[in-house]
């Protein structure tokens, strides 16, 4: 499972905190609406108060972020956390193999043939579809609130309105490409965009995004 942490550094969860984090969730409502949260406390030593725990809790599923649970959390914060309906998640961090510069594959992958993915469908509203080691191609809509996943490019023969992520093990060569753009969000080895930041010249219309020198860029194609 895939989940967002929000790392708390010493210091007050003040209005300011909360001011911040409204900018945040206005910015990027596709990205953070209704994500999957987990609290770590590994910068925080002493701890919250518990009722300081409980306040930034609850104001974060007033904002519809879905907190379920804490790491790196004390014997005090496990009971709050408990007491809230918050599981302990223990993340492993296991030893990466070495990666290759040019695509960010490691070598044990490189040593697998690509397993490009087509699909001759329509890709629905909370379908997820992924190519571990390869292209991607749908030949057909990807609707709103559908994500596409590739380690190489993506190519999308018709309306996309979902997410598109591609290069997803850090490949920064990379790209998409789709007949009629409307992505809720568009990224490549890390880097995105959501909706909102895309320029409206660009809407439904042919278009190709890449990386060029770090930046996220995109381009009406014909």
């Amino acid at each position: 499972m895939t989940a967002i942490a929000l790392r708390l550094e010493n210091g007050p969860i003040d209005e300011a905190f909360f001011t911040a984090l409204d900018d945040q969730l206005k910015s990027t409502p596709h990205l953070l609406a209704e994500a999957p949260m987990v609290l770590d406390f590994a910068n925080v030593p002493q701890g919250l108060d518990p009722d300081e725990f409980r306040h930034l809790v609850d104001q974060l599923r007033q904002r519809k972020v879905r907190v379920f649970g804490v790491e790196n959390a004390d014997a005090r914060q496990q009971e709050t956390a408990s007491e809230l309906g918050l599981i302990q998640v223990q993340v492993g961090r296991d030893a990466p193999l070495p990666r290759d510069r040019s695509t960010g594959r490691s070598k044990a992958d490189r040593l697998l043939p690509p397993d490009n993915k087509v699909l001759t469908r329509p890709v629905r509203s909370g379908q997820i579809v992924v190519a571990e080691r390869g292209d991607l191609t749908v030949i057909g809509p990807v609707s709103s609130g559908a994500e596409l996943a590739a380690s190489g490019s993506i190519h999308v023969y018709g309306p996309l309105r979902g997410r598109a992520i591609a290069g997803v093990h850090g490949d920064e060569t990379a790209r998409i490409f789709c007949h009629s753009l409307n992505a809720e969000l568009l990224a490549i080895a890390g880097l995105y965009r959501t909706s909102e930041s895309i320029d409206d010249g660009l809407r439904n219309r042919s278009v190709q995004v890449f990386l060029d020198k770090d930046k996220l860029c995109m381009e009406a194609l014909g």
